[in-house]
């Protein structure tokens, strides 16, 4: 019986060492509440949405060359999708150390002269885009509402052409927030990123 028993354990321990660790949310997923500073110092959260139809959340930083591309466009979003009650917050996952560009206050400079009117977070941390599994700025992660939480509905890159917003295709962001908006389901969940890899604390 005791072999019997020891011998179940064993299988047991060997099916779940061999069983993929989740890394991160994924689409359907609901998102845990967090609190991050954002450049104005004052603290944020994503339960400080209680109205909002959805939230684009936009993993994004100063230095990253796509990021420096992508800026206009997100700007952009923001200016479409707040004045239908679909938010847009942005959060810096660098570690200032590692990428001196990407401090507090470098981000407050560039939010400044950039006229921000979304929040521009820091995620010192890093807590918030490990929770999220973000793994480049920029990417993309946008939220529905369903009820009082927020369930993933998209995730990847904001478009079809880093280089050049001109020669953009497929706003996957735009076309996925347009079908929320309506009460659909977004054709495309999930998109290859391209921008610079988060720089992770040693």
């Amino acid at each position: 019986m005791i072999k019997t028993l020891l011998t179940a354990v064993a299988c047991v321990a060997l099916l779940t060492a061999g069983a993929p660790v989740k890394s991160g949310y994924d689409v359907g997923d609901k998102v845990a509440d967090f609190k991050l500073k954002n450049v104005d110092g004052k603290m944020v959260a994503l339960s400080d949405y209680k109205n909002a139809k959805g939230i684009i959340v936009i993993f994004d930083c100063n230095t990253c060359p796509y990021s420096q591309k992508y800026n206009d466009r997100i700007i952009n979003l923001s200016r479409i999708y707040s004045k239908k009650d679909f938010n847009l917050i942005t959060i810096q996952p660098n570690d200032p150390k590692i990428s001196p560009g990407d401090s507090y206050d470098k981000m407050k400079e560039l939010a400044n002269r950039k006229d921000y009117d979304f929040p521009y977070l820091f995620d010192e941390t890093q807590q918030v885009a490990r929770a999220f599994g973000a793994t480049n700025t920029p990417q993309a992660f946008i939220l529905k509402r369903s009820g009082n939480d927020f369930i993933v509905a998209y995730i990847g890159a904001i478009d079809d052409n880093a280089k050049d917003a001109s020669a953009v295709t497929n706003k996957y962001v735009e076309n996925a927030v347009n079908a929320l908006l309506t009460g659909k389901e977004p054709e495309v969940t999930k998109t290859k990123v391209l921008g610079c890899t988060i720089k992770w604390r040693e």
